[in-house]
């Protein structure tokens, strides 16, 4: 026996999902506003500061209204801000256009990924955890494959000031009592600020008591251009790729 589905039903499916246009046209467009809106953090989609778009699974837009949704609102606690002035049709051209990118994106890297684990245990475990394990001077990296592109990866290790995270300034406070302290500022406003130390202590200052406070302009991690084997290099590239945080 045939069951007849009720229209308003089958449209109501059909809407919960959002349509993303793929056709050249749109995808064009999509380009324009992205260098327009995007570009600026997300680079090419693969070498800017923010996230890299050039992944098949992005881990905050894994459908794609999902997706839209983010570009209409941001992602509220980050430095992603919401669209401002595009129409619903832009929006559903820039959501097209990204995930191109994605479609684009390498799955895997020449290199051993055993090999790359080793090789981050010894050179940069001290400052970077992955999955609890590790220092806490330089971001998490649990799930960077999931955020970096290769490219990204190797240019960051060659070149700690090429793109340095944001949030991640170390800070040098010298005390009225002679006293030095120097790590991670994790907070700062008129009267205070807050630094986490390489082995996790946290000082909350009063700016009264300190003689000097500078940050660096550069970043704290050094630069292995020509301190790493090419071969150690594609391994640890690989291995970082690989991170992914349980996706």
């Amino acid at each position: 026996m045939l069951h007849r589905v009720p229209v308003l039903l089958v449209l109501s499916a059909w809407a919960a999902q959002a349509q993303i246009p793929k056709d050249p046209a749109s995808l064009a467009a999509g380009k324009k506003l992205y260098e327009y809106y995007c570009a600026f953090c997300h680079g090419k989609g693969d070498d800017g500061f923010a996230a890299n778009l050039m992944s098949p699974q992005l881990p905050h837009a894994p459908t794609d209204n999902a997706l839209i949704n983010i570009i209409r609102s941001g992602i509220p606690g980050t430095d992603m801000p919401a669209s401002a002035g595009m129409t619903d049709r832009e929006v559903r051209q820039l959501a097209g256009f990204v995930r191109a990118l994605g479609r684009s994106a390498p799955q895997s890297v020449a290199g051993d990924t055993a090999k790359g684990a080793a090789a981050f245990r010894s050179r940069c475990a001290g400052c970077h955890m992955v999955n609890g394990s590790g220092g806490r001077m330089g971001p998490d990296l649990s799930d960077v494959g999931a955020k970096r592109s290769p490219a990204n990866l190797r240019t960051s290790i060659l070149d700690a000031n090429a793109s340095i995270v944001p949030g991640w300034a170390v800070a040098h406070v010298t005390l009225n009592d002679g006293l030095a302290v120097s790590g991670v500022k994790i907070n700062e406003d008129q009267f205070s600020v807050m630094i986490r130390e390489a082995d996790g202590k946290i000082h909350h200052i009063d700016k009264d008591s300190a003689r000097e406070i500078g940050v660096d302009p550069k970043s704290s991690m050094p630069s292995y251009k020509g301190a790493i084997p090419d071969g150690e290099l594609n391994d640890l590239v690989a291995y970082l790729f690989s991170l992914r945080g349980g996706m």
